[in-house]
């Protein structure tokens, strides 16, 4: 595997330290992630040296956690995170501790992390690893498992109950029964962590990989129910099985997730919650009917993303998602002018994406999306969206008096030249003036 400038990086740091006469190692999940085989997404470096050291031995560096004994060291390329060995005492809020004690002994400063796989030391030149927690053998077995007493590291850092189950998801391992009981012991405290934290946590679960795994785990340990509970109803809504052969909308949803390949969150949390409307407006009359789903579920996605602090850019493409999800349906016999509008779309690659997945988890007929796809390529920008024929300054000149119905004329002059029946200024008038003559003629 070639290196990567942040591991050139991270053993230039530790060459510079050892040499100064200090222990240097890499931590955590980079020497998890090398020892599977697999890149580093960065690297971190363990050190007796104390911060002050590290920012002498490092000028162009920087602290980011200051009461934590963290450096940034950087160069023009990249930049890994310099850590003073350190033991963790009396957390507070659920998050940090209030007191940390820098020390000598490595094995101190692993015995304070969460998971055994990420408590692992390795010395980049040899390949020795200092194991003091069986990181490696829970490697092997493919299992997450806190280090120590797994109630008193979600006690400590309540985000690590989501942090197991993205390691596990991400990693496709299982999470060691008595750390998994620990969770289910403990969600309740998943409430006691910011909005920002948890939403975090949720997108990585989504779009890291064994997005369907990682609902699976937060179902099942009941953080699903504290956290989405509008998810959780999902379960045991039965679907009309003409349309849905799979089986109730649980079943569907998931079956999207375990088809996303590392998508945008917003893609991702469409596919979550494309039908998150459905257990509210479903009733059985002559059938299984879930009128209203799309709109009920636009106002719950709104809600949900609302409370889980996420950007208006993000909450308005989600709903848009959830919004126009079931219009593909109607392609076959929608007009020219209404699939154009459909596809211009801000994202409208993201809606083709999740129209693809949601026929994967049901019909398992592509044909919309292959026609829609290939339309959608063929077509220029200036095709699905042309510069307008008239305007409203048109209209007036014309003899038109500004009013609400300006919106109506523009639209269907917009639709005839969408559907290629109008293609200049002066045909465009002169539609207009036979077909919405000005007040008082006609």
């Amino acid at each position: 595997m070639p290196q990567s400038q942040a591991e050139s990086l991270a053993r230039q740091v530790i060459a510079r330290l050892r040499s100064a006469g200090h222990q240097a190692y890499l931590v955590g999940g980079c020497v998890r992630d090398l020892l599977r085989g697999a890149a580093p997404k960065d690297f971190d470096i363990s050190t007796d040296a104390r911060p002050d050291r590290i920012l002498d031995l490092f000028p162009q560096s920087g602290l980011v956690g200051a009461h934590f004994g963290v450096v940034l060291v950087r160069d023009a390329f990249a930049q890994v995170e310099v850590a003073t060995f350190r033991s963790d005492h009396e957390y507070e809020d659920g998050r940090r501790p209030v007191t940390v004690h820098f020390e000598t002994d490595p094995k101190a400063d692993v015995l304070r992390r969460d998971f055994s796989i990420n408590g692992l030391m390795m010395d980049p030149e040899t390949g020795e690893v200092l194991d003091y927690v069986g990181g490696r053998v829970d490697l092997d077995a493919r299992l997450v498992r806190a280090i120590g007493d797994p109630d008193a590291r979600f006690r400590e850092d309540h985000l690590r109950l989501l942090r197991a189950v993205r390691f596990a998801a991400r990693l496709g391992f299982a999470i060691e029964p008595a750390t998994f009981d620990a969770i289910c012991r403990h969600t309740a405290l998943i409430t006691r962590v910011s909005a920002e934290r948890v939403r975090d946590e949720l997108v990585r679960i989504l779009t890291e990989g064994g997005a369907a795994g990682g609902l699976d785990l937060l179902d099942k340990s009941g953080l699903l129910s504290v956290l989405l509970p509008e998810v959780a109803a999902m379960h045991g809504v039965e679907q009309p099985p003409e349309f849905h052969p799979e089986g109730d909308v649980w079943t569907h949803t998931r079956l999207l997730l375990a088809s996303l390949d590392r998508a945008t969150p917003t893609l991702a949390l469409g596919a979550l919650l494309h039908d998150v409307g459905k257990p509210p407006v479903f009733r059985v009359v002559d059938r299984i009917r879930f009128d209203g789903h799309v709109e009920k579920g636009v106002e719950m996605a709104r809600a949900i993303l609302t409370r889980l602090r996420f950007s208006r850019d993000d909450t308005e493409q989600v709903e848009s998602l959830v919004a126009h999800h079931m219009h593909f349906k109607d392609v076959g016999r929608m007009k020219e002018s209404t699939l154009k509008r459909l596809m211009r779309l801000p994202r409208f690659e993201e809606h083709l994406e999740l129209h693809r997945l949601d026929c994967l988890a049901s019909s398992g007929n592509l044909e919309t999306h292959e026609l829609v796809k290939r339309k959608w390529e063929e077509m220029t920008a200036e095709e699905i969206k042309p510069a307008p024929l008239i305007t409203g300054a048109d209209l007036i000149a014309a003899g038109y008096r500004p009013g609400p119905r300006f919106a109506e004329i523009l639209s269907a002059v917009e639709d005839a030249q969408l559907e290629h029946r109008l293609s200049t200024p002066a045909e465009a008038l002169e539609w207009v003036l036979g077909q919405y003559p000005p007040e008082g003629e006609g």
